[in-house]
């Protein structure tokens, strides 16, 4: 299968210090994952003053400021995010971040990242989904919130303005922080797969790691997952995050899972083909048989080894003669 690609995103949970922001990049990069992500936004331009906290935002950071304040406090200025970018590069990750906002994806596309990251509340905006297809070769669109006609709509508007079919990977979620597990519904990964013609992807915000590696079983191609240097962290994101030790489980689930899934052709693996003779059977003589005697229910019978004659042939040697002695429990043969 095509190598899953683990994008572990970093999102705002640098709390708007540099300093948390690399450890992030090394901690993806010690995690083995592909690519680290951030977002990217100018925070006026985005939310207005009016716009009110999601009840997860409020639980972590409490309801006394509004959303603007809460996420004007974890904006990055572009030099900050080229500064990431080059700190990614040379940690040998690839770095990529969420733009929210027209700037932003101006912003980021001299990068030159080698994907464009649509988050699941920009799927419903038209102006800057022109502005995506238009800015990145590769689109990565996270689907929270969205029914399939809604999808299907931003799709037709990214490939009317330049986009590629095959080069747009769509991506299940749920927006909900943590999600409930009776809500990720990880067989829509197979309903969009097939009725959208697309490559498809999880972005995981259930708790743990089983969701996302079951997203590959179904034929996940990205997995995104947040994640933090520490769950207790002030910020709205990090208790619904992975530890760094929990995202190197992930990674590690989910290469064994690729690994696992292998080809789809039912034959004898290789790390099983010398258990074959000890555990099959054979034709072998039940008690001693003399040359000249004919085999019967009563003077053969089935054991291992797998060395001899296939039981599977049982009936043709039902009434043969032995062409010579055999000891009981030896292999018959004709």
């Amino acid at each position: 299968m095509q190598r899953v690609f683990i994008i572990a995103e970093a999102g705002v949970n640098h709390n708007g210090q540099m300093d948390l922001a690399r450890q992030l990049i090394d901690t993806a990069k010690i995690a083995g994952a592909d690519a680290v992500k951030f977002q990217t936004f100018i925070a006026r331009e985005g939310i207005s003053r009016f716009a009110p906290k999601a009840d997860y935002q409020q639980q972590s950071t409490g309801k006394s400021e509004s959303q603007l304040d809460m996420v004007s406090q974890l904006e990055l200025s572009f030099d900050q995010f080229r500064e990431l970018k080059i700190h990614a590069d040379q940690r040998g990750i690839i770095f990529l971040s969420t733009p929210f906002d027209l700037p932003s994806i101006d912003f980021l596309r001299e990068l030159q990242m080698p994907y464009g990251k649509i988050p699941s509340g920009e799927i419903i905006n038209l102006p800057y989904l022109i502005r995506m297809a238009r800015s990145f070769p590769r689109l990565i669109m996270s689907t929270g919130m969205a029914t399939l006609d809604e999808i299907r709509q931003a799709l037709e508007i990214l490939l009317s303005h330049g986009a590629r079919r095959e080069n747009i990977i769509v991506l299940h979620c749920n927006t909900e922080y943590p999600t409930p597990f009776e809500d990720a519904n990880l067989r829509a990964l197979v309903t969009m797969a097939r009725d959208l013609e697309v490559r498809t992807g999880y972005s995981d915000h259930t708790p743990g790691i089983e969701a996302a590696v079951a997203a590959v079983a179904l034929g996940a191609v990205v997995i995104e997952k947040h994640f933090t240097l520490d769950k207790t962290l002030p910020g709205p994101d990090h208790q619904a995050s992975l530890s760094p030790g929990e995202l190197e489980s992930m990674v590690n689930a989910i290469r064994h899972i690729e690994l696992a899934m292998g080809s789809g052709i039912k034959e004898t693996s290789p790390s099983e083909m010398k258990n074959k003779a000890i555990a099959r059977k054979s034709i072998v003589a039940a008690q001693a048989i003399f040359r000249g005697e004919r085999f019967t229910e009563q003077n053969i019978t089935v054991k291992r080894p797998g060395i001899g004659i296939s039981p599977m042939k049982w009936f043709e040697v039902l009434g043969m003669e032995a062409n010579r002695d055999f000891a009981a429990d030896e292999c018959i043969e004709i």
